[in-house]
Parts: structure tokens; C-alpha cells; sequence
């Protein structure tokens, strides 16, 4: 007779997305993942598979929850700067929130797993292309109403905002001051206007 589930798949992913987010892939054990998540080893790979298999759904999550809203929101953006904040305090609400910095879950992946890890490397991928592009349509957008500069092409500000957003995101994972986040947003934000 099989078992029946005695706990919310949602809840147990939203915990292992947050362990692997502070510790890293390599860094959390199998027996990490069953005391943090209160289930058994047995439910952990019935319901997840491998360790593996796990951290991809839980990247897959951290985007579902923390990447889409802000990237899928660009199309009903009227105040172009305003979304451009957007994605900067996104990183300092995640910084300042918490009293040690994990950084970004994505970029954090990147760096440990994508050289070694072809399916990570292409979860990473995708969702550093979305936000680029996000972030080139509104500054197109923003260059078409006058509120950006044209020195440069859409693409190429778009690329130095997300390299700014990324730096932040390492930054922040050792100094979370909130002066620091002041002064990059404020002149990444007057590169971009006219």
C-alpha cells in the first residue's frame, strides 16, 4: 500500500531553494537537505529525485517567483526610470533583508555550477537574456520619449546596467551598505539619461 505525503511539495521547495540559495549546491549535503526540510531521505527522492534534480527546481522556482514579475512587467511600464529602480532595489531589498547577504540565487549558481553544469549554465543563460532584454526595451523606450541618452545603443546601456546590477549582487553578498546602493543606482541612472 503506498504512502500517502504528509507535507506541501511548495513549502518543502520553497526551503530548499532558500538553503541552496545560502549555501551553494556543492556545500549542501544530502543530510543538509533532509534536516532542513523535515522530510525524509526516502520522500526527498520520491517526490524531487537527486540532489541534482532538486536545485534545478528550486532555480526554476527562485525565477518563477523572484525574476518573472519584474522582467514580465516591462510591457506595461510607463515610467521607464521607475523600473529601472526597480531591478536595483530588488537587489537591495534582498541584501538589506537578511542580517548576512546571500546574494542572488542566480548569479550565485552561475558562478559555482554553469562552467561544469550544462543544464544550470542554460537555466542562467535564459534568465540573464530575459532580463537583458527587458531591460533593452525600456531603455529603447526610454529613448524614444527623450528620457535616454542616445549616445549609445539601447543594447549596449542595457548591458551595462545588468553588468551593474550583477556587480551589485557579488557586492552585496560582503557589504550591504546602503550608501553603496545609493551611489551606484544614482550614476548608472545619470549614464542613462540625456
Amino acid at each position: 500500500m503506498a504512502r500517502t505525503k504528509v507535507f506541501d511539495e511548495q513549502e518543502v521547495l520553497d526551503r530548499a531553494m532558500k538553503l541552496f540559495w545560502e549555501k551553494g549546491y556543492n556545500a549542501t549535503s544530502a543530510q543538509d537537505l533532509v534536516d532542513s526540510l523535515g522530510i525524509s531521505r526516502s520522500s526527498l527522492y520520491d517526490t524531487f529525485g537527486d540532489k541534482h534534480s532538486l536545485f534545478v527546481k528550486a532555480l526554476q522556482q527562485y525565477r518563477k517567483e523572484r525574476v518573472d514579475p519584474v522582467i514580465n512587467s516591462y510591457n506595461a511600464v510607463e515610467d521607464v526610470e521607475a523600473y529601472i529602480r526597480l531591478f536595483f532595489e530588488s537587489v537591495k531589498d534582498e541584501a538589506i533583508g537578511y542580517n548576512s547577504s546571500k546574494g542572488c540565487f542566480v548569479v550565485n549558481s552561475a558562478v559555482e555550477l554553469a562552467p561544469v553544469d550544462s543544464e544550470i549554465a542554460a537555466i542562467s543563460n535564459s534568465i540573464m537574456h530575459d532580463t537583458e532584454e527587458a531591460l533593452c526595451s525600456v531603455i529603447k523606450n526610454g529613448q524614444d520619449k527623450g528620457i535616454f541618452t542616445t549616445k549609445y545603443p539601447a543594447r549596449s546601456l542595457a548591458r551595462f546596467v545588468f553588468n551593474s546590477l550583477n556587480g551589485l549582487r557579488v557586492t552585496v553578498k560582503f557589504d550591504a551598505d546602503k550608501d553603496m546602493f545609493e551611489d551606484i543606482v544614482n550614476v548608472c541612472m545619470s549614464t542613462l539619461r540625456v
